[in-house]
């Protein structure tokens, strides 16, 4: 089988000139330093006469003197019009090598992700960049290749000044990567966004050879350092470095096992981030006490709008010793804490502290069942007509809570996700929940997978759609609902006109089940038409034949093909 690098060098062939083949070959011959010293696009340019070198074109100079210019001025004329030309070649180099690629040509942002980079590719790219003063996004995720060669391109950071984004996530970046990032921060002093996510590389105590070239008041606005298997010691500089990054915003540690020592340290150099607004703490293994601490902190950062504690199971207790300071985050409008095992007495504390979370607007309690228990009084405080994200999946939502829910929805004008999946108590009443939606509503997302929905829900669901409160709706789940007869799913997809905005539809079975799709599917093809925008369907364990999922996949290919 031909390799990726084969396939996509055969692929890009095809579509070169023959003048582009020829340089191809003559680039391939020279080394990489004899193409620093002589770029290819001199090829391109006017054959260099002694009368050139030595002041411009004749005629050009022959003109100066009849009107008693210097000579200065054809040199300067000659210097503008060779940089011209470069510039016109250089661009269609990196039009070649973006579109060989796959990609989309774009001089502010250029996007390479998931492109099976090599090594030769990265140094490519490194002499593109001088025809690339204009690039602000630079995007080169997803490459494992990249990982070891990234100081081939560092070297020559100095010809994107303008650069404000730089992606590496998933590169397999090394200590030795890091230490020529760092070393090529001072090349690109607007630099606000850096994202090397997925790179354990960066554990181990790799970091520090990128702190330890920060400088005091650097740019950098948003850190993402998603499972980089930070150690104590990457903590440590980590929190060394946060003081001399006085524009820092967001900063993201998912998936990150933080010791209590490296919370304490972590937490104690946040003080410094006074312009702090989005903390992610996403799975990093915290527990009761480190959430004592990290309330303690929160008084330095009052300017703090999204905190994401979610998926520290370790915590369980630990929200109810962290409100009292909670409850001075005012600009707070995101709070995410699902799946963190809260108790009881958590559920309580949260109940109390909405209240002068005035700015909350999203809030994410899913995966915690003790919701359940006080859903009726935390709904009673929330700030419903400003709510635009309530999640409550898998809360144990009991038949009173669902219907404080139902009440509490001709509330939420604001809303635009709402999930209640797993919750049985929706099974057989989601025209309580429908019936309150109103018609200018802005709700984007609705997801009921595994309610216990019946055939009767669908068809209110049906009414819902004609009615057009579901005219915003781009991602709608009814998976794992296996009750539904087929009538529910005719009358649904006959509605299709009142779901134009539909992107994502998943209506999918549970694994252990399966049915045929044949009595409905004809309806949903014919829907397909009415839904411009629905790119995506899932009806994972319907049972299909052939010919239909031949049409099927056919409809959608074209589909997809006319949204690119």
């Amino acid at each position: 089988m031909e390799s990726s690098d084969a396939q996509r060098s055969r692929d890009g062939s095809q579509k070169r000139s023959a003048i582009d083949l020829i340089m191809n070959q003559i680039r391939r011959k020279t080394s990489f330093t004899e193409r620093r010293q002589k770029p290819v696009g001199f090829l391109f340019r006017p054959g260099e006469t002694n009368d050139r070198k030595n002041g411009g074109i004749p005629e050009m100079k022959e003109s100066d003197n009849s009107e008693g210019k210097n000579t200065e001025s054809g040199t300067e004329t000659t210097d503008s019009v060779n940089t011209e030309v470069g510039s016109v070649v250089g661009w269609g180099r990196v039009k070649q090598f973006v579109e060989k690629l796959g990609k989309k040509p774009d001089s502010q942002t250029l996007s390479l992700s998931h492109c099976d980079l090599t090594a030769t590719d990265v140094v490519e790219l490194a002499t593109l960049l001088p025809f690339l003063t204009q690039l602000e996004e630079l995007d080169l995720s997803w490459n494992d290749l990249v990982g070891g060669s990234l100081k081939a391109l560092t070297f020559h950071l100095q010809h994107v000044g303008k650069l404000r984004g730089l992606r590496l996530c998933g590169c397999r970046l090394t200590a030795q990567d890091l230490t020529a990032l760092g070393e090529s921060l001072d090349s690109v002093p607007l630099l606000e966004i850096v994202d090397l996510s997925w790179n354990a590389g960066v554990g181990e105590a790799g970091l520090q050879s990128l702190t330890s070239q920060l400088h005091y008041g650097c740019m950098i606005r948003e850190l993402r350092l998603v499972d980089c298997q930070l150690t104590d010691a990457d903590i440590k500089a980590l929190g060394q470095a946060l003081p001399l990054m006085t524009n820092l915003e967001d900063l993201d540690l998912s998936c990150n096992t933080i010791a209590t020592g490296g919370v304490r340290e972590l937490f104690s150099s946040l003080n410094a981030a006074h312009g702090l607004r989005t903390l992610t703490l996403h799975m990093c293994g915290l527990e009761q006490g480190d959430l004592c601490i990290l309330g303690e902190a929160l008084q330095f950062f009052p300017t703090l709008q999204r905190l994401d504690l979610s998926a520290n199971k370790g915590a369980s207790g630990g929200l109810a010793k962290m409100t009292k300071n909670l409850a001075q985050m005012t600009h707070l409008s995101g709070l995410d804490i699902h799946l963190c095992c809260l108790t009881e007495e958590d559920a309580i504390a949260l109940v109390q502290v909405i209240p002068s979370l005035s700015a909350l607007k999203e809030l994410d309690v899913s995966s915690n069942k003790k919701i359940g228990d006080c859903l009726q009084s935390l709904l009673s405080v929330l700030p419903l007509p400003v709510t635009r994200r309530l999640l409550l999946n898998n809360c144990g939502l009991s038949s009173d809570s669902y219907q404080a829910l139902g009440s509490a929805v001709p509330s939420l004008s604001q809303l635009e996700r709402l999930n209640v999946s797993w919750s049985k108590s929706v099974g057989g009443n989601l025209k309580l929940l429908l019936g309150g939606l109103p018609c200018t509503g802005k709700l984007q997302e609705l997801r009921l997978s595994s309610c216990d929905l019946t055939t009767e829900d669908v068809l209110h669901l049906a009414s819902a759609s004609r009615r057009g409160v579901l005219s915003q709706v781009k991602r709608l789940d009814l998976s794992y609902n296996g009750d539904v007869g087929d009538s529910g799913w005719v009358a649904l997809f006959g509605e299709a006109g009142g779901l134009t905005a539909l992107e994502e539809l998943d209506v999918s079975l549970r694994p252990s089940s399966s049915a045929p799709a044949s009595p409905w599917l004809p309806d949903l093809l014919e829907a397909l038409a009415k839904l411009p925008s629905l790119t995506h369907v899932a009806l994972q364990h319907w049972v299909l034949r052939q010919d239909e999922r031949d049409k099927l996949e056919n409809i959608m290919n074209k589909k997809r093909h006319a949204g690119m």
